[in-house]
């Protein structure tokens, strides 16, 4: 099984969590269950350090960035290369609509480069949008938006 990091943070997603036990399951019992599942050690534990990244950046702001305010985004030659256009658009239009502002952005962006993987494609990008949404209070509507949005394909209201 050729599986990344990736692969592993949307396996817990989805099987954890929006269960009872919810993301604070004992971590012992979920590596068990991932390496049950198929995944390797090193890429469990490289996926427990990006849920762990994650939430450090909670309640931090990154610096010179305007939540609220619309500013141009330029991307640096590494964000260029492991996000295409389509993955950089969609990221202007969930600016756009009011799903994330300058903060969040930011904050999917380090996630994404937090990621071993050279590129990143559309469906990945989404799941990393979604996961950092749902790990942020405050961020049901958008969280909804966006399943709505990956799961039932286009239409839906944000409000």
């Amino acid at each position: 099984m050729k599986e990344n990091v990736l692969d592993v943070l949307m396996y817990l997603f989805e099987n954890f969590m929006n269960s009872e036990s919810g993301p604070e399951a004992d971590q012992d019992s979920l590596r068990q269950e991932l390496e049950d599942a198929g995944f390797h050690r090193g890429e469990i534990h490289k996926a427990f350090s990006w849920l762990e990244g994650l939430a450090e950046q909670q309640s931090e702001q990154p610096q010179g960035v305007a939540c609220g305010a619309a500013a141009l985004r330029v991307f640096t030659d590494q964000e260029v290369k492991k996000l295409d256009l389509e993955c950089r658009g969609f990221l202007l239009f969930l600016e756009q609509v009011g799903v994330l502002d300058g903060c969040m952005r930011e904050l999917v962006i380090d996630r994404v480069m937090a990621l071993d993987s050279d590129e990143i494609d559309i469906d990945q990008f989404k799941w990393i949008v979604l996961m950092v949404l749902f790990n942020q209070p405050g961020q049901e509507a958008a969280v909804a938006w966006m399943e709505d949005l990956m799961f039932e394909g286009p239409g839906g209201s944000l409000h």
